[in-house]
This record gives C-alpha cells, sequence and structure tokens, in this order.
C-alpha cells in the first residue's frame, strides 16, 4: 500500500474511514508505515478501529466459507 501523504491542514484532524480502513488492511498484513501508526494512536478513536477491524475479520471468514464450499461444491460433482 502506498504511503499518505498529510497537509499541514489535516494534522489536527481524526482519521477518516478510508485512513482507518487502509491502516487495519496495512496492520493486517504487517505492512503498516510508522507515520500512520503513530497518527492512528495519537488521534485516532479506538472504538472506531475496533469496530472496522471486526467487521474486516468476518468478511474475510465469510469469504474464506464461501469459497470452501464453492470448491467443495465443484469438486462434489
Amino acid at each position: 500500500m502506498s504511503e499518505q501523504h498529510h497537509t499541514p491542514s489535516d494534522q489536527g484532524k481524526k482519521p477518516t474511514l478510508i485512513q482507518t480502513i487502509s491502516s487495519i488492511l496495512a496492520a493486517l498484513f504487517g505492512v503498516q508505515s510508522s507515520k500512520n501508526r503513530e497518527r492512528d494512536f495519537t488521534k485516532g478513536d479506538a472504538g472506531n478501529y475496533i469496530g472496522v477491524y471486526v467487521v474486516l475479520v468476518l468478511a474475510l471468514i465469510i469469504g474464506m466459507i464461501v469459497t470452501v464450499n464453492m470448491v467443495l461444491d465443484a469438486v462434489a460433482k
């Protein structure tokens, strides 16, 4: 993922939803930049990150279940 560049005008603002999702995906894959991690811990709301994380992990699990069932159905035919 590309590192996001921030202008001086948005340094005091909370991370947007897109920035939150991007940070969580980067953290899940272990490629989070230290600049974004610092922004998340200083300006981010833990509840937002936890909520988005739970939704993304559930989507990943459901996606895996659907994929496995499709493969098993294709093999069984």
